[in-house]
């Protein structure tokens, strides 16, 4: 029954979690956005203190259940070792625990947090790796299956499907990283199960300084063992001696697997208090570590290739990005300091951008931070999806209204690529699509007024949204782009 309850709602957890990443529509967000919300480290980084306790707590009288229940990458590698066990049975075995390895990461993690070095904080954080994995690979490949279904609903008039671009961002780098973590994953869960969540998770490691001390644990009843190893040669977390009939509560992740094998009902899961623990005799140095761990934690609160042509003529050159002085972070991050420390790169605001403003930065210092580039799209007024999403707390919810008013950056006119001066036309898009009329044309020359008009920017107006760099006919280069601003501010 354990087994059953625990399968059941990871399946719930795992589905839903994986659909905020494919969902390109906004619908599942109004469902299950609480999904997000409920993580460990987003709920951290966004200072929710009722989650964080609320999961502390969890911990305290279940056990590490949220482990293999709420957490996506934990429930696809025990996806992973489901079909390594259809393989061969029986496949595990007991290992001691690698506590210096566990302790390093965690310090490794723990540095990186408090100096700011998000890169290394993304690549360790298990909901960040799993998002990284679902937007990069398996986003893709739900889209690919949508406009195959739109393709064939258009030729029998059907409009319950329509064609979407499929954008794979940033394929050099971030999809790099999600294939490496993919093909890292694979062989250690078919093969040894939990290995990644007991040596390298840091979230996994805090959360089993309060699994130690749990009310609820799986325990082995001495007098009904027969020591035939069935419980360890299932566990996965290979934390079962069956040898001295102790199981090591900081690694189990509560899946119910040895319960469900062990012939003899040797195996309960209840309270410690009606079982000798031979395992604790070593908790005071955990103790210890447990402290200073968690209050060091606590203080810190590519696009799609496609021709394009004009009339079916001249080919479209893409667009390309340029070099910003200052990078553009959304509305409602606030400040480019408020968004690095809070951000854990989970890239749910990048699956979910329906502009393909957002995508994984690939500067080393913010690696798969998301940041905003306008080739592709702008940043529309009438859209507020990421701070939505965002579970972090680095996007803050924003309403259209103060969204239209933030400015999260100006424009600048770059003379050399304007066409009214490089080929002599009549332009003036920058300044029709300008949602604020931070654009005007003037005159090039001041003292001629039948001069070509060129783009002269109201940097108090102007809200940094990109409608003029996207719309920019220039090619490669637009003849106007968008500067960020450190910190956010209204006019």
């Amino acid at each position: 029954m354990l087994k059953r309850i625990r399968t059941i709602l990871a399946l719930v957890f795992f589905i839903g979690i994986t659909l905020l990443f494919l969902d390109f529509t906004g619908t599942a967000h109004q469902w299950l956005g609480w999904m997000a919300k409920v993580q460990f480290l987003p709920a951290i980084m966004a200072l929710n203190a009722i989650v964080v306790i609320a999961l502390i707590v969890l911990t305290l009288i279940f056990g590490r259940i949220y482990c293999s229940i709420i957490c996506p990458l934990g429930v696809f590698q025990d996806v992973i070792a489901w079909f390594g066990k259809k393989a061969k049975k029986n496949r595990y075995s007991y290992s001691k625990a690698l506590s210096w390895l566990r302790y390093t990461v965690l310090g490794v993690f723990i540095v990186a947090f408090l100096a700011g070095i998000g890169s290394i904080v993304q690549l360790l954080a298990p909901y960040s790796a799993y998002g990284r994995i679902a937007t990069t690979i398996f986003q893709p490949l739900w889209k690919l299956c949508n406009n195959g279904l739109a393709a064939i609903a258009e030729h029998i008039d059907s409009y319950a499907f329509y064609s979407v671009d499929v954008l794979v961002p940033s394929i050099g780098v971030v999809l790099a990283i999600a294939d490496i973590t993919v093909l890292v994953l694979i062989p250690l869960a078919w093969k040894n199960g939990r290995t990644y969540c007991n040596t390298i998770c840091p979230v996994g490691t805090v959360l089993s300084f309060f699994a130690r001390f749990s009310w609820l644990k799986i325990n082995i009843d001495e007098e009904k063992c027969h020591n035939c190893s069935l419980c360890a040669k299932n566990c996965k977390a290979a934390c079962i001696d069956f040898k001295n009939h102790t199981i090591d509560a900081s690694r189990c992740v509560v899946c119910g697997d040895c319960i469900g094998v062990c012939n003899h009902h040797a195996l309960k899961y209840d309270h410690a208090w009606a079982h000798s623990k031979k395992q604790e005799k070593k908790t005071d140095d955990s103790k210890r570590s447990f402290l200073i761990a968690t209050a060091a934690l606590a203080t810190t609160a590519f696009a799609q290739e496609k021709k394009k042509v004009d009339g079916g003529l001249a080919e479209i050159k893409d667009k390309v990005a340029p070099t910003r002085q200052t990078p553009l972070t959304p509305p409602g991050s606030l400040s480019a300091k408020n968004f690095a420390q809070r951000c854990t790169g989970c890239q749910l605001c990048v699956s979910e951008c329906p502009n393909q403003v957002l995508r994984p930065s690939t500067d080393l210092l913010h690696l798969m931070m998301p940041t905003m580039s306008y080739e592709l799209g702008y940043c529309r007024p009438e859209c507020n999806r990421c701070s939505e999403v965002c579970p972090a707390g680095a996007i803050k919810p924003i309403s259209l209204e103060d969204k239209a008013s933030t400015q999260i950056g100006h424009a600048v006119w770059i003379k050399k690529n304007c066409l009214v001066l490089t080929d002599g036309v009549d332009c003036g898009n920058c300044e029709r699509h300008c949602p604020t009329g931070a654009i005007e044309m003037v005159p090039s020359d001041p003292d001629d007024d039948e001069s070509p008009y060129v783009p002269a920017v109201n940097e108090e107006r102007c809200i940094g949204c990109g409608a003029c760099e996207n719309l920019c006919p220039a090619r490669p280069f637009s003849a106007i782009y968008v500067e960020g601003h450190e910190v956010h501010h209204e006019y």
